[in-house]
């Protein structure tokens, strides 16, 4: 089966579009959580972050290289979609193909009424023709994608049934993309409520937890024109700060303030937290040795 790109929902926020029609997912297959059978010794927690999350490329290409092989992966969001590659034993020459080729207007579509329309549902498409994998059970790894289930404004963990539906849910950005009804409930970008799921880690049992967290530096100086978000970043440092302080090692790697969407971006995301993810070996390895 020739596989597609499929890490497109890193960039969706940046294009001016809105979500179509919900996507309904039901019945046997829809997605679920089971609890596992036993507790992980390592979890990898990967964040969301919209373009942000190519640093996640780097980070699993430093894992690699480092043999530290996590036997949980609990993804939000682009964490979810990098996080799937990963536990689907995608070679991580593929993972970086897939994310530094990909063109992000393949997740729109064109309607003489409304114009330009982010189509959530091309987001699984593209995860069930990129990875050959049509459930959790399939993969290789175990894999926890975070939600937000928008009823209830908590987290929704899925672990079993389909898996692209549970991407697409974990990916869909409120007014970008439509919610994915899933067995009645309505789910959304997990960065609403979760935007780095430490706490899912552990709920699940996992004995150590490395976090990758791809949020603003708010100790590093501002860019002109950044200090009228000043307000959201702190917000979101303290939604995440929450999390991470439950993590034993927190990746945090820095690449800058503004981002876009261009291949030279996100191959310099991906180096950068490759380097600095590297300069944690000592840490990384000690910690994969204790769990």
């Amino acid at each position: 089966m020739q596989r597609r790109p499929f890490l497109a929902c890193a960039g969706a926020a940046c294009l001016a579009a809105c979500g179509v029609d919900i996507t309904v997912v039901d019945g046997a297959d829809a997605p679920s959580f089971e609890l596992p059978r036993a507790p992980a010794r390592l979890a990898l927690v990967l964040a969301a972050g919209g373009p942000r999350g190519f640093a996640h490329v780097g980070v699993v290409r430093a894992l690699h290289e480092l043999d530290v092989q996590p036997d949980l992966i609990v993804g939000a969001s682009v964490g979810a979609l990098i996080g799937s590659a990963m536990a689907a034993g995608l070679s991580i020459e593929r993972i970086e193909s897939l994310a530094f080729d990909f063109d992000f207007y393949r997740l729109a579509r064109w309607s003489p009424i409304d114009g330009l329309r982010m189509d959530g549902s091309r987001i699984a498409a593209l995860v069930r023709e990129s990875l050959g994998v049509r459930v959790f059970t399939q993969l290789r790894t175990p894999l926890a994608v975070v939600a937000t289930d928008l009823q209830a404004m908590k987290p929704a963990v899925f672990n079993h049934g389909d898996l692209a539906s549970a991407v697409q849910a974990s990916c869909a950005i409120p007014g970008r993309f439509a919610p994915v009804r899933v067995r009645g409930r309505e789910m959304v970008d997990a960065d609403l409520v979760s935007p780095l799921p430490v706490r899912t880690a552990r709920d699940l049992g996992a004995r150590k937890v490395i976090a990758v967290d791809v949020a603003v530096h708010m100790d590093k100086p501002r860019p002109p024109g950044a200090e009228r978000y000043l307000e959201g970043d702190r917000a979101k440092r303290e939604q995440i700060d929450a999390e991470a302080r439950l993590a034993d090692l927190v990746l945090h790697p820095y690449f800058g303030y503004w981002v876009n969407l261009s291949r030279e971006y996100r191959e310099t995301t991906a180096r950068a937290a490759y380097e600095q993810t590297m300069q944690r070996a000592p840490a990384l390895r000690a910690l994969a040795a204790s769990a």
